[in-house]
């Protein structure tokens, strides 16, 4: 199993590197204001990706935190009301007999 996800490293690296080296042109994206951004076309792409990811990582915290409370609020409140519930009796067969 080791040796299948170097494998699969290996490959995924491999293709994002061909990708990169195929994606060499320059690309021009217009900003706002009449601004722009003279840069190969993989970096346009990986940067598009990193913000995705970022926008995507930042809509999800608000949920993340609200699930996060939610689980704290109900991790305290089974742990006090374990604290609160009596020891249920020992089993009778495990107290060992006293003749012996």
């Amino acid at each position: 199993m080791k040796y299948f996800l170097w494998l699969l490293k290996a490959a995924i690296f491999f293709t994002l590197f061909a990708f990169a080296l195929n994606n060499q042109q320059d690309a021009t994206v217009h900003l706002f204001f009449g601004t722009q951004w003279r840069a190969p076309l993989v970096l346009v792409v990986l940067t598009a990706f990193a913000f995705g990811l970022v926008a995507g990582v930042l809509g999800m915290v608000p949920r993340w935190w609200k699930h996060r409370k939610a689980a704290q609020r109900a991790q305290a409140s089974q742990a006090q009301a374990e604290a609160a519930a009596p020891l249920p009796p020992a089993p009778a067969d495990s107290v060992p007999p006293h003749g012996v």
